[in-house]
């Protein structure tokens, strides 16, 4: 039987559970859908931190989001070499950097009491064997209840998959990249 109080907050509309949303795809956009759920999220007045693996720190979402007092973005490298043409060297310094930086990031959800966590393209950084997927399950499995976390990225396991509450697949059906053309500032980066 419920109790008064989560009655109560269940009918002002307030959430009660953190829930897990997963993005992925070979579509465009799936950066841009967890970038508009956090930006719904502050708008709302909850605390929103992000933390954007394989990318560096000059996307134009960031720009734009960080003037909201409500939004942190964690910083990363200032350079990203793309995984393929990494060296077995520099694979396993990467996944050693962005094994610590989950680590940093998910302590400061966990201890600064965040609303919302996204970890953007965490999901590619585990098909390119630059992170350890166990260590985002255990997270997912003990996290906090109220944290609701954002993943983006192509080709999630079916353990992934099992653990989240939203998984939405963006889909290619056509895209200039097939025609040569570069991603352009401010629609594709």
């Amino acid at each position: 039987m419920e109790n008064r109080e989560e009655n109560k907050e269940r009918e002002s509309g307030k959430r009660t559970d953190g829930l897990v949303h997963i993005y992925c795809g070979d579509g465009k956009g799936k950066t841009t859908c967890g970038m508009g759920l956090c930006t719904r999220a502050a708008g709302y007045g909850y605390r929103v931190l992000i933390y954007q693996f394989m990318k560096d720190n000059s996307t134009s979402e960031r720009k734009v989001l960080l003037l909201s007092p409500n939004v942190t973005f964690v910083p990363g490298q200032d350079k990203i070499k793309v995984s393929f043409l990494m060296t077995p060297e520099e694979k396993a310094e990467q996944k050693r950097y962005y094994e610590e930086q989950f680590q940093k990031v998910t302590e400061k959800a966990v201890q600064e009491e965040y609303d919302v966590l996204f970890l953007d393209e965490l999901v590619y950084t585990i098909g390119s064997k630059l992170f350890d997927e166990q260590l985002l399950l255990d997270f997912l499995d003990h996290k906090p209840e109220k944290l609701e976390v954002i993943l983006t990225g192509q080709g999630p396991s079916e353990a992934l998959i099992e653990r989240a509450d939203y998984v939405s697949e963006l889909k290619k059906i056509k895209h200039p990249f097939d025609k040569g053309l570069a991603a352009r500032d401010g629609i594709e980066r």
